[in-house]
């Protein structure tokens, strides 16, 4: 009789938690996924001005920095991070190139 409630009270414990661990996946699978952080696609088109206004804050050429970095991010919803430099993060961002084959993306 006591290896029976044994029994019970081992198996009525595996239950729960199986229940629980399902109710967990279930409950994360209606978390949004997390955005990944720089690289294509990371920014949202309304965050454009705010992350090229901080990529051209540094230049003497902020109006047309400003422009085709905006231009290029409503594109590729990336912009590299700092000031100068660091294109390797957004590659769509970094093979724009102009008619004459220089960089289109400050």
């Amino acid at each position: 009789m006591l290896k029976l409630i044994i029994f019970l009270m081992i198996s009525s414990l595996l239950l729960a938690t199986q229940f629980s661990n399902a109710e967990e996946l279930d409950s994360s699978a209606e978390v949004p996924a997390p955005r990944k952080m720089g690289g294509e696609g990371s920014l949202r088109p309304e965050e454009c001005p705010k992350a090229c206004d901080y990529r051209c804050s540094a230049t003497s050429h902020r109006k047309p920095c400003l422009f085709f970095c905006n231009k290029c991010c409503m594109k590729c919803l990336c912009v590299p991070s700092g000031t100068y430099g660091h294109k390797e993060e957004c590659p769509c961002y970094d093979n724009w190139r102009t008619k004459e084959g220089g960089p289109k993306c400050p």
